[in-house]
């Protein structure tokens, strides 16, 4: 939140990534719709979790095209387009070309897919935030709900012994622990970066 608030203040979205957020709703809406008994039965929570996590990653995007520079605008457009494509695209194919237990192998890979390119793409900002030396552009609080989904998803996927849940939810957990320590490192080390002309002055 406090990232499209500055986005919002700035009416600018300056050096932020709107990959992350593409990738997650893409990521919730296959999850959302691994969790649902056509395809799954017993993990109605992760379709509950998912569709909640698609509606706020929707309204992300939308705010990030609102205010975003025309050539991010179109690219962004473009790629919103696209995910729902994929997505209807998966039902389609689940649904007319699978029987059950094939269907639930077949989402169930895409969402291990899915789960890893939205893993992956902190990697593009952790690449930022080391080659700036500043946290200014990684949103602690998007790491931190990174952090705690993958976590909470993989003690539930080993809990039910699904591997397609929590295989990538564990590969999520070593990127958040990953992105929190350069969080801190980076944040102190500006903050006594900051300090050092006060002493100077002294």
């Amino acid at each position: 939140m406090p990232t499209f608030k500055r986005i919002v203040r700035n009416k600018s979205t300056e050096q932020f990534s709107g990959l992350p957020y593409i990738y997650s709703l893409l990521n919730c809406l296959i999850c959302m719709w691994y969790g649902l008994p056509w395809v799954s039965y017993g993990v109605i929570l992760v379709a509950t979790v998912n569709s909640i996590g698609a509606a706020f990653q929707l309204a992300y995007v939308s705010l990030f095209i609102r205010f975003a520079d025309s050539s991010r605008r179109l690219r962004m457009s473009g790629l919103l387009i696209g995910v729902f494509s994929v997505f209807a695209l998966i039902i389609y194919t689940s649904l007319e070309l699978c029987d059950h237990p094939t269907r639930q192998m077949f989402v169930g890979y895409l969402s291990v897919a899915s789960l890893i390119s939205m893993f992956a793409s902190p990697l593009f900002i952790i690449n930022l935030v080391i080659r700036t030396r500043s946290v200014e552009f990684m949103p602690f609080y998007l790491s931190l709900a990174t952090f705690l989904m993958s976590i909470s998803f993989f003690a539930y996927g080993m809990l039910l012994h699904d591997f397609f849940i929590y295989i990538p939810n564990g590969i999520g957990t070593v990127l958040g622990v990953v992105q929190l320590l350069l969080y801190a490192y980076y944040s102190r080390k500006s903050v006594e970066e900051s300090r050092l002309p006060l002493v100077a002055s002294h």
